[in-house]
């Protein structure tokens, strides 16, 4: 993060939209969208992560739940930065199964200056 930002967090939050990666075989073949807001800052040190919860569009009659922690803000320049999350969902459908998804979020307020 940039200096002027380091060890002082103001509220704010990030969009994080994205895919599951696709998982099963033939028929059983799919795959999941999701979009959520992050919560507010949680103070990490001189940086700070976010709470991100989702639940997945359904497809197949099921759709998966994520609650999990963003990674610490990476700068991206001009006072602005983003996360990074990898995790799995839930295990749901039938049979049983869970996605894998790879994410970063949007810059925080990308209209302020």
């Amino acid at each position: 993060m940039e200096n002027n930002h380091k060890c002082k967090e103001d509220f704010h939050v990030h969009e994080v939209l994205g895919s599951t990666r696709v998982t099963g075989c033939g028929d059983e073949c799919h795959s999941h969208r999701f979009a959520t807001i992050s919560s507010g800052p949680i103070p990490t040190g001189c940086s700070h992560v976010h709470e991100v919860r989702f639940c997945t569009d359904s497809c197949d009659k099921h759709q998966h739940e994520f609650k999990g922690m963003s990674s610490e803000a990476i700068d991206v320049g001009c006072g602005h930065h983003v996360h990074f999350a990898e995790a799995f969902t839930s295990s749901n459908g039938t049979p049983s199964h869970k996605h894998k998804f790879t994410v970063a979020s949007l810059i925080d307020d990308p209209t302020c200056e």
